[in-house]
C-alpha cells in the first residue's frame, strides 16, 4: 500500500519526508536502541537530507546505515561518487554509529556483491529512504528489474535513459563518462525494509510517478517501482510537478 503526500514545492516535501523519517527512527531507537536504514542519493534527495540531518534529537551513533547502489570503477572521491554524495550530504554531518558503503571500484564485482550482501543479510532493515528514476527505476534495477533474484546486492547493467537521466542531472561532463554498469541493492532487499519513504520531486518524474504508482498502474518489471504497491508500509512524497499526472 503507498500512502502519496503532496506539497507545492520540493522544500515542503522534503521537510515533511524528514518530519517522518525522524519520527520512525525515534520510535525504533526507543523500542530497540538501535536502527538501521538505508539511503539513497540523486537530486530528489537534497532536500530530504538537507532536512534529516537538522533532527538532531536522533541518536545518530545509535543508527546503522547501508545504501542503494554505486557505479562500478568510480573511486569514492569522484564527484559522482554515491559515497562522496552521501558523505557530505548526511554521514559527515551528523556521526553516523556504523556506514557500510558499497565499494564500486573493488577489483572484483561479485565479490563486493557477496561482501555487502552478507552483512545486510544479518541485519533488520527498520526504514529505507528511496527515489524514482525517470524510467522509473528502484535503485539502479533500471527496466525491466529483476523482481525474482533473492541476492541483496547484484551487479546491473544501465540503460540508455538512465545514463542520460545521471548526465543531464551535472553528475558528469559528458554522456561518454557515465558508468554502463553498477552494483544495486536488489528490488527484493528494497521491498524487505520496515518501512519505505520514497521521495520524488520534479516533473520530469511526473510520468514516472504516474506509470507506477496511479491506480490504474500495473505491478510490472517494465516500470520497476510499482512494486512499491505491494509493500504494506510505503510513504511517498511528491511535489505538484512530479505528481501532476496522477
Amino acid at each position: 500500500m503507498v500512502i502519496i503526500k503532496i506539497f507545492q514545492n520540493k522544500q515542503e516535501m522534503g521537510d515533511a519526508a524528514a518530519q517522518m523519517a525522524a519520527k520512525i527512527l525515534q520510535e525504533v531507537l526507543q523500542s530497540k536502541n538501535k536502527a538501521c536504514f538505508i539511503a539513497a542519493t540523486g537530486a530528489s534527495q537534497f532536500e530530504f537530507l538537507d532536512a534529516l540531518c537538522n533532527h538532531d534529537e536522533i541518536n545518530w551513533k545509535k543508527t546503522e546505515m547501508f545504501h542503494l547502489d554505486e557505479y562500478l570503477g568510480l573511486p569514492a572521491n569522484h564527484p559522482a561518487s554515491f559515497r562522496n554524495y552521501l558523505k557530505k550530504r548526511l554521514v559527515d554531518k551528523v556521526k553516523l554509529g556504523k556506514v557500510f558503503f558499497i565499494q564500486g571500484d573493488a577489483p572484483n564485482p561479485i565479490y563486493e556483491c557477496k561482501r555487502i550482501s552478507d552483512l545486510i543479510s544479518k541485519r533488520k532493515i527498520d526504514v529505507a529512504f528511496v527515489g524514482m528514476g525517470e524510467n522509473g527505476h528502484l535503485a539502479f534495477n533500471d527496466p525491466p528489474a529483476d523482481f525474482k533474484t533473492k541476492e541483496p546486492y547484484i551487479v546491473v547493467s544501465l540503460d540508455a535513459k538512465c545514463r542520460k537521466q545521471q548526465f543531464n542531472e551535472g553528475w558528469f561532463k559528458s554522456i561518454e563518462e557515465v558508468p554502463k554498469k553498477a552494483i544495486t541493492m536488489s528490488i527484493n532487499e528494497i521491498m524487505r525494509a520496515k518501512n519505505i519513504i520514497c521521495t520524488c520531486p520534479d516533473e520530469r518524474k511526473a510520468e514516472a510517478v504516474r506509470n507506477c504508482l496511479s491506480d490504474k498502474a500495473k505491478i510490472s518489471p517494465e516500470n520497476p517501482a510499482s512494486i512499491l504497491k505491494n509493500h504494506p508500509r510505503v510513504m511517498c512524497y511528491l511535489d505538484r510537478y512530479s505528481s501532476s499526472l496522477l
